[in-house]
């Protein structure tokens, strides 16, 4: 029997789709954060279930090959990143099995197999959006970072390395300019002081730059010194927000903005189109994952000039737009209207107009639009993580697709959802897994579901 606060030696053989490795003792299942498969390791057990226990990492007696020193010197506290400490190969290969596992196990897809694991050839500065939210320390002083696992006390982060160089520039010229000016930081507890995140969006492609200060209040005292330290570091920087978020809540922002320097708008190119971004846009945050995932979701979709194409849960129409170059017609449906705002424009700055987009609930839309009459040639879904649901993927398999097309960020609702579809005539023939957040635990699939004839 495992006993808590006992000390034992354990072999990883195993990486969990959290990121902790996986271990037995005398064949009950311990997992053990900040393990790589091979590792030899002592630990001792800090929790005990029914069905497995919890360990705490004391030392490495002997490491896996896997294992590497992680790139951020605050790896261990801070929440960000889960798996720094596995080289990059072993990662991808993780992800790989976090798909396959999840299609046997949840969708009952015995012999499952991921076909490709995209990676990237630098899993470095991938981020263009980052948030660091601003706090004082025990001492008074300002700080500011990623919040500790499971918490939100802030852990100071000098340099994120997911995040693009000059974002650390920005958030240290926030800082400064704050304890210059004497403008205080936030405190969530008692819910005073002002500024409460730097927000900062940057473009890949144009290397155009937002940055977005989060404030318990209506105004921002002597801005203009802040504007000026922030056009000193780039004059890329060409929009300057402040967000008023005066609400005892961990939204990142409200729901007002004032600009108080430069363009409404920074504008960015992805999959061949160019797109415009505010502070509350939806945007993929790693650009070159972006469009090799979409470009293979394009691939599997196979999609024709003469075909209509239903694109559900669309977003700003990134996919559905890139598909309209290769379609007849396409439809998206996407439940918030501002990112259907967006998409509507998005069609227009790019001259599509075979694309028409919904601002309605998916199940709602999608059901009436086939009894309408609509019949789509090829379905895309990219749902949020809590997957799609039976009465949206009901309404679609009636319509009879030759092919849908499912892009996921949460492989076990993915998985549910093939199974689904599968006992309605539709059955996974190509998947491939993509990177688009390295050193997490996250994969995005894309998986084809064909319809199968009797």
């Amino acid at each position: 029997m495992v006993e808590k606060n006992k000390r034992y030696i354990i072999e990883i053989t195993d990486v969990a789709s959290d990121g902790n490795g996986v271990g037995a003792i005398d064949g009950f299942t311990v997992f053990v954060p900040v393990t790589a498969v091979g590792d030899i390791a002592e630990i001792t057990v800090v929790k005990v279930l029914s069905r497995y226990a919890v360990g705490r990492l004391m030392e490495i007696i002997k490491p896996s090959s896997d294992r590497t020193e992680p790139a951020c010197p605050v790896f261990r506290r801070c929440g960000g990143c889960h798996l720094q400490h596995i080289k990059y190969s072993a990662q991808l290969k993780a992800k790989k099995d976090f798909i396959e596992s999840a299609f046997r196990r949840i969708g009952g897809f015995e012999g499952f197999v991921c076909d490709e694991m995209l990676g990237m050839s630098e899993p470095y500065r991938y981020r263009n959006k980052c948030i660091f939210p601003i706090g004082q320390n025990r001492n008074g002083d300002i700080v500011s970072g990623f919040y500790a696992r499971r918490s939100h006390d802030i852990i100071p982060v000098e340099d994120c390395s997911v995040c693009a160089e000059i974002t650390s520039e920005i958030k240290d010229a926030v800082m400064s300019y704050m304890k210059e000016n004497g403008i205080k930081a936030y405190d969530e507890v008692t819910h005073t002081g002002l500024v409460r995140r730097v927000f900062i969006r940057n473009a890949a492609a144009t290397g155009q730059i937002m940055t977005v200060l989060s404030i318990n209040g209506d105004n921002l005292p002597k801005r203009e010194r802040l504007i000026k330290r922030l056009r000193d570091i780039s004059p890329n920087i060409v929009s300057v927000y402040i967000n008023i978020n005066k609400t005892r809540t961990n939204s990142v922002l409200g729901d007002r903005n004032k600009l108080i320097y430069g363009k409404a708008e920074i504008e960015d190119i992805l999959c061949g189109m160019r797109f415009k971004i505010s502070p509350h846009s939806f945007y993929q945050v790693n650009p070159y994952m972006t469009e090799r995932l979409y470009g293979k979701a394009l691939e599997f979709a196979q999609i024709t000039d003469n075909d209509t194409v239903l694109d559900v849960y669309c977003g700003i129409g990134t996919i559905s737009l890139a598909a309209a170059a290769q379609a007849k017609r396409v439809f998206g449906i996407e439940i918030v209207e501002q990112a259907v705002t967006d998409a509507r424009k998005n069609a227009g700055n790019n001259n599509i107009s075979n694309a028409e987009f919904f601002a309605e609930s998916a199940e709602n839309a999608v059901p009436r639009l086939i009894e309408s009459g609509m019949r789509p040639d090829v379905v895309i879904l990219d749902p949020p993580r809590k997957g799609s649901d039976e009465k949206t993927l009901s309404a679609i398999v009636s319509a009879e697709p030759k092919r849908i097309v499912y892009v996921s960020c949460n492989v076990s609702t993915l998985a549910r959802d093939a199974a689904f579809l599968a006992e309605h005539g539709y059955m996974p023939v190509k998947c491939a897994g993509a990177d688009m957040f390295p050193h997490t635990c996250h994969v995005e699939t894309v998986v084809l579901m064909s319809r199968v004839k009797e």
